[in-house]
């Protein structure tokens, strides 16, 4: 997609690595709620502004609080927005930040339209239906559920996120085929499972996934792993397509 309007999404995730932090957060931390040291995140943040080639004004971040909101943002938006889980635009060149150290992050898009979005989706938001409200909110915009494209960033993964029977089944019931048997033979969950379940059942044209899980994989920040940590980034933003 994308030839009609000209338009293409660009999908970046960040690794732990090549910032200024100290440890625990070493190195590249882009969490500014983390106990992080201000500073440090601020430059690690204008570094990842100059490594995708926007000014650092045109990043908008959340302030994630494992909700349903979503919030549709335009260039008059600066910095942080407020108590939100989920951004949509149609604005060319503005890059919207998710941020995770386990939780999921979904990045979608209707090049034909236009429209991306990105959700933090972690076990409480995926229960109570942040991916749904962030699609409905593309469509209020003008996307089609059947061009929309979605990548499921790196989280915690089934063989290693153990949860409380009750829980994986309440989950479960919220966001079927979620429910999994980690690797030691415990309840388990597996989001990005039941995330591309719900995904595909709402009509999204494809679902990717980035294989890696924050637990396993020692590049990437992970809160179950190593709390207190750092947090990587996974971004989304339309650009014109080369002609």
């Amino acid at each position: 997609m994308g030839v009609g309007s000209g338009l293409r999404a660009r999908r970046v995730v960040t690794t732990r690595t090549g910032g200024v932090s100290a440890a625990p957060y070493d190195s590249f931390n882009l969490g500014d709620h983390v106990g992080d040291d201000p500073a440090a995140v601020a430059a690690n943040r204008r570094r990842l502004a100059d490594g995708i080639g926007l000014a650092p004004d045109r990043l908008v971040w959340m302030e994630q609080i494992h909700s349903r909101n979503v919030t549709v943002v335009d260039s008059t938006v600066r910095g942080t927005v407020p108590a939100t889980d989920a951004l949509v635009t149609r604005e060319v060149g503005l890059a919207l930040v998710t941020l995770s150290a386990d939780c999921v992050s979904v990045l979608l898009a209707d090049e034909e339209a236009g429209v991306v979005g990105a959700a933090h989706a972690g076990r409480i938001g995926a229960r109570i239906g942040i991916v749904p409200r962030v699609v409905e909110a593309m469509v209020e915009l003008g996307a089609r559920a059947d061009r929309i494209g979605a990548l499921l960033g790196p989280a915690a993964g089934g063989r290693r996120y153990e949860v409380p029977a009750e829980m994986r089944d309440d989950v479960e019931e919220h966001l079927p085929g979620s429910a999994t048997t980690t690797v030691s033979g415990t309840p388990g969950i597996d989001l990005r499972a039941g995330l591309r379940r719900q995904l595909l059942e709402l009509g999204v044209a494809a679902v990717a996934q980035d294989p890696r899980c924050t637990i396993e994989d020692p590049t990437l920040f992970s809160h179950r792993r190593d709390a207190p940590t750092g947090r990587f980034a996974s971004l989304i933003w339309l650009e014109e397509a080369p002609r």
